[in-house]
């Protein structure tokens, strides 16, 4: 394979249990899913990480209003993220949890390490802190006396607690971000880092005393550490740290990496001492925009402190909005992304939430657009195309391609163009500009079938004859480049595609097969046809005809 060797390590931020999923978690998470789909299909060796983030004040005290223990709660509520992501056919390689064992080692590990090297000590804390944000505030950064974040009051507080040194990595970390133009995504969001450094940086608190859930400091275990130090390392848990550390008193065989069962597309674990380097070589992380700071200030400060490679790129995607107003339980206007999956499929869901709005900017979510689109983009264009030309080929050939016929050189080409675009369109993150050309592409081959007319061919006239081969082998192989461009984003539906053509999935692994590899001399379409799109009605669901 073109690509054997390389390495591809994607990242979502791990999610808080103290409420279920909702559209933003699903958002951060299928842009990552696409991610890891198409890398696997040009050969890399992926390793696709998400998970729940299960401890902190915030979840203690949110298990104490329901009567159960923070574990209860943790474990109640990850399970509605699995649920999620499995609806949402997410293809994470692993699902971690920070009540996991080998992260709790982990963690525990990387701060005795920086306590050994000085860059974690231990004094006093005075100061502001937001328990829904988990998030240390300085009178300063107050707004109105809130939190600048979620406008919420702070709290005051004073104790003991170990500080992390991050003056110390200022300049280091200034030079990173001058020199890699990549580190931060979009790019219109690197002032806002850089003038939050050179503002000059505190030592960041990392630990606490005042509560009990959380992982204790393994040389003072009247303290917990800090939830955004021990959430951060779960990137390192995941690329198997404790192995790349191997000394006999943490080295891990990590037979808890899959312990949710979940097939593993990278095999990393223990494969070889490597593979933390490689993949830490090549990481890149998706989160929301109001965790950018810990994102590209802390977390890689924490790497340098103990010498490990810092993210390719860190991309930070906006927020769906409800009619422009930030989504809230109080506002009624959340949307449930279970609920839609459950009503409308899953790839719907999954092609809207990268469709509509620019990967990185603010979006609204409306059921008036998601229709529209559904309609016009995925049942007329998309589902109206596959079905014609399947049923032209078995009225005309029996089902059998024309493999010898002459191909549309213009249509072919287009398709040629489009894929070698991209992996610079998969590496600036520009989702929905790789499904606006593939649904004008998908759009060319309409506009080719209606001009080519083939329901008029005379079929005994020799010449026509040898034109409508022609037209259906150029409008097969144009439907299979389709499955391919819309296969990370609409899996499911590019399965369906390729169980119609008889070929191969995609997501049974391997790298893309070209088309002069699929279809040969004899080949054949499926028999069975599947409806990809029903349409839907104004309200919203679906008619079955």
């Amino acid at each position: 394979m073109k690509n054997k060797g390389n390495f591809f390590y994607i990242t979502t931020p791990i999610y808080y249990v103290n409420d279920i999923p909702h559209i933003g978690h699903a958002y951060s998470t299928v842009s990552a899913d696409i991610l890891a789909r198409f890398k696997r299909l040009s050969g890399f060796n992926v390793l696709f990480l998400t998970g729940t983030d299960e401890h902190g004040l915030k979840i203690e005290k949110e298990a104490l209003s329901r009567g159960i223990s923070p574990k209860e709660l943790a474990d109640n509520v990850h399970i509605k993220f699995k649920e999620l992501f499995n609806s949402l056919d997410i293809s994470y390689d692993r699902f971690i949890r920070t009540t996991d064992e080998d992260h709790v080692k982990t963690v525990q590990r990387v701060f005795s390490e920086l306590i050994s090297k000085g860059d974690i000590y231990l004094s006093d804390y005075e100061g502001w802190y937001c328990t829904p944000c988990e998030t240390f505030l300085t009178e300063k950064s107050l707004l109105n006396g809130n939190c600048p974040e979620c406008g919420r009051p702070v709290e005051r507080i004073k104790e003991k607690s170990y500080f992390l040194r991050l003056k110390k990595y200022e300049e280091k970390l200034l030079k990173y971000i001058d020199e890699n133009p990549d580190f931060i995504k979009p790019s219109f969001r690197k002032n806002e880092v850089v003038s939050f450094i050179k503002e000059g940086l505190n030592d960041l608190s990392v630990s606490r005393t005042s509560f009990k859930w959380g992982i204790p400091v393994s040389e003072n275990n009247e303290h917990v550490i800090y939830v955004w130090f021990d959430a951060l390392i779960n990137y390192l848990t995941g690329a198997g740290y404790l192995n790349y550390r191997k000394d006999d008193k943490y080295k891990e065989e990590n037979d808890l990496a899959n312990a949710d069962g979940k097939k593993t597309n990278c095999n990393y674990n223990g494969e070889n001492e490597n593979k933390f380097i490689n993949y830490f070589g090549s990481l890149h992380h998706i989160i929301g925009k109001d965790i950018l700071k810990f994102h590209t200030v802390y977390w890689p400060i924490m790497l340098l402190a103990l010498d490990i490679p810092l993210p390719k790129t860190v991309f930070a995607h906006g927020w769906w909005l409800m009619d422009g107003k930030k989504m809230s339980k109080s506002l009624g206007n959340v949307v449930n992304p279970v609920e839609v999956v459950n009503t409308y499929g899953e790839d719907p869901l999954r092609y809207y939430l990268m469709r509509e709005v620019t990967f990185g900017l603010d979006g609204d979510f409306t059921l008036k657009n998601f229709t529209t689109r559904y309609n016009s983009e995925l049942a007329n264009d998309l589902g109206n195309l596959v079905s014609r030309l399947l049923a032209m080929i078995k009225k005309y050939r029996n089902g059998v391609v024309p493999i010898s016929a002459e191909i549309n050189t213009d249509l072919i080409d287009y398709a040629l163009t489009l894929r070698d675009s991209l992996d610079k369109r998969y590496e600036n993150f520009e989702f929905s500009k790789i499904l606006e050309d593939a649904f004008l592409f998908i759009n060319k081959v309409n506009k080719y079938i209606n001009d080519s007319a083939p329901w008029k061919i005379d079929v005994n006239n020799e010449t026509e004859n040898k034109f409508l081969d022609s037209v259906l082998r150029s409008s097969i192989i144009s439907v299979y480049y389709i499955s391919y461009f819309i296969y990370p984003f609409m899996p499911g539906t590019s399965d369906k595609i390729n169980f119609m053509l008889n070929v191969k999935f995609f997501s049974d692994g391997g790298q893309f097969p070209v088309p002069e590899d699929v279809f040969k001399e004899g080949f054949k379409i499926s028999d069975e046809s599947v409806m990809l799109f029903p349409r839907l009605n104004i309200s919203g669901g679906k008619n079955q005809g």
